[in-house]
């Protein structure tokens, strides 16, 4: 599974310096379950791409209620300002944290052998008024990452620069690809994929 094109536009491999490794975690990632890691590791990385430090947790809504509920009550005293939570099935971690906890929490369905994250993504896009959780798509652990980068720039103008360079990154890469499509045409194009 590809994780994305995101590191295809870094020419250099992603690197946490050690100051980044110091810093008190601001965004915090979660999972139901431990299965649910490679959805979100799109998140972490791109997370730590912007130099901030990231917890992750595998806190099930289901079968660690306590710590879950312990984790979302104190998550705003730690000095977290943003929830990643990532779940499949049921899909309850997301709604739950947001319950219990007024910061921002994002949620990731993650996809399901029994209806391919469908119902994952029902359950996180339909809570009921008063409980909001932004939802990304299924899968989509990556632009969880940058809507959760996207919020804390809204405090920090040096990292709304780093996600503007990252968007022009975006932008040339899919500007060399149609160039390239344009040269080869589709056949060629397709076989050098």
């Amino acid at each position: 599974m590809a994780i994305s094109s995101l590191f295809i536009v870094t020419p250099e491999p992603l690197q946490v310096s050690s100051a980044t490794a110091q810093l008190k975690p601001v965004v915090a990632v979660v999972m139901g379950s431990d299965s649910d890691l490679e959805t979100l590791q799109p998140a972490i990385q791109v997370l730590e791409r912007f130099e901030f430090a990231v917890e992750v947790r595998i806190l099930s809504a289901h079968r660690t209620p306590i710590e879950m509920v312990a984790f979302a009550q104190q998550a705003k005293s730690k000095g977290l300002k943003v929830i990643i939570a990532g779940a499949g099935g049921a899909a309850h971690l997301p709604g739950m944290i947001a319950s219990l906890t007024s910061l921002p929490v994002i949620g990731v369905p993650v996809q399901s052998k029994a209806l391919s994250g469908v119902d994952s993504m029902h359950s996180i896009v339909q809570m009921p008024g008063g409980i909001p959780v932004a939802t990304v798509a299924i899968d989509g652990g990556l632009n969880a990452g940058l809507l959760a980068s996207q919020i804390l720039a809204l405090s920090n103008q040096n990292l709304e620069e780093q996600i503007m360079k990252f968007r022009e990154a975006v932008h040339d890469e899919v500007t060399a690809k149609d160039a390239q499509l344009i040269e080869l045409g589709p056949n060629d194009y397709l076989t050098q994929m």
